[in-house]
């Protein structure tokens, strides 16, 4: 059985006692989107929602992908060997969270800015934000 978390937040919200609430299955909202998106327009586009998120030993928040559809979410680099030849053993790039992380450069924290278009790279992919979820088994901070 998959868990999702749902979460909310004062931040970002339209009035004072209001909370905005996160969705029940972010991926399946991206899905959503991203169909509603190819329906409309007839392109293939793949769709990231993206929240703050606070890091354990860092200062500052980062967006990461709650949510993603259509790309690689992360990509594994265990096996392959560096520009100098040595081969990585733990290598995994979060690429859903370093998207996430570039568009809110770009949409800003306060502007008001829903959403980022980001071209050139090549991510295509059938991943899920939630395969980003440490698992338990590896989780410090549960």
């Amino acid at each position: 059985m998959r868990k999702f978390w749902r979460a909310s937040s004062g931040s970002n919200a339209p009035g004072p006692e209001t909370l905005v609430l996160l969705p029940d299955d972010p991926d399946a909202s991206a899905e959503q989107i991203r169909d509603r998106i190819r329906e409309l327009s007839g392109r293939e586009v793949a769709v990231l929602i993206t929240d703050s998120f606070g890091r354990p030993w860092r200062q500052g928040t980062i967006d990461v992908a709650l949510g993603a559809s259509g790309l690689e979410v992360m990509r594994d680099l265990r096996g392959t060997r560096d520009g100098v030849g040595y081969m990585l053993h733990a290598t995994m790039i979060a690429v859903a969270d370093e998207i996430a992380s570039a568009a809110e450069l770009v949409m800003g924290k306060v502007d008001g800015i829903p959403a980022a278009i980001v071209r050139g790279l090549e991510v295509a992919g059938d991943g899920r934000a939630h395969d980003l979820v440490i698992p338990e088994e590896r989780d410090l901070f549960r």
